[in-house]
């Protein structure tokens, strides 16, 4: 996958945030083409070596792998429009969008490619996101190279198709539910006394060691609360007083209400 180009249509936030995360582990540059109306926000990129273009059809001649990042209402004009340049046999096809199946990309391509879904996450910028895929028509070595490329954003999972809308609202849209999390657990430091930038470096580290001590240790979040968790402490008495608010219904109602927003 290093030496093939790919060309990222409609470069937005996310296409910029996967663009950023690539360079940083080491892909060339020149191999990345990326297409907005407006090319003037994309200098940045420039700067560091990736063709900039406004050009959809040029972009998709001169790239192995297109990845569309446009928002959901623009996915069928744009395929329509580069779809006499996509050739069999040589492209792969790649979806960002949410809400798009993959028969409908199949379908709006007119030809027979290998088709991924995917959903990044904005920790891409930062080679930590949560990436999950589904395709169609793909080999195992195809399947491989894509796991391979968006390994290099972060940690990347296949899962059915009929879960991608869940994987939007826990992967994608999870992360700001994270963030919100983080800053009332800041604004309850500066309540106890620490200054916003203290409390904001406590609270990130402790995010993060939390996070790696499921990863690396494979248990569930209970077990390593049960480890802090001591009779009659401070620690048990928190955590009640939030459940007594309603803490854990309001997270689960949330992602629910979500994710049947995202079906509509």
């Amino acid at each position: 996958m290093k030496n093939r180009k790919i060309a990222i249509i409609g470069c937005g936030n996310l296409g910029s945030t996967i663009v950023h995360g690539m360079l940083d582990d080491g892909f060339e540059g020149s191999n990345l083409i990326v297409t907005r109306r407006n090319t003037a926000s994309l200098q940045r990129l420039a700067d560091k070596g990736v063709v900039i273009t406004s050009d959809n059809s040029e972009a998709v001649k001169n790239a192995d792998v297109v990845i569309l990042g446009v928002k959901p209402y623009n996915v069928e004009p744009i395929l329509k429009e580069i779809s006499s340049f996509l050739e069999s046999g040589k492209h792969t096809l790649v979806c960002l969008a949410t809400g798009i199946t993959l028969e409908e990309l199949a379908k709006w391509s007119g030809k027979e490619l290998p088709i991924f879904r995917a959903m990044p996450n904005t920790a891409a910028d930062v080679n930590e996101s949560m990436t999950l895929i589904c395709e169609s028509g793909a080999s195992t070595e195809q399947r491989d190279a894509m796991k391979q490329l968006f390994d290099k954003i972060g940690s990347t999972l296949y899962i059915d198709e009929n879960l991608m809308e869940a994987a939007t609202i826990l992967g994608a849209c999870g992360i700001a539910y994270v963030l919100r999390f983080m800053r009332a657990m800041i604004q309850g430091g500066i309540e106890v006394g620490f200054d916003a930038k203290t409390a904001t470096a406590i609270v990130s580290q402790t995010m993060k060691g939390a996070s790696e001590l499921i990863i690396q240790n494979g248990t569930h979040p209970e077990s390593e609360i049960d480890k802090v968790t001591t009779p009659k402490g401070c620690t048990i008495t928190g955590l009640n007083e939030m459940e007594h608010a309603g803490f854990s219904s309001a997270l689960i109602k949330g992602i629910v209400a979500s994710y049947k927003k995202i079906e509509k």
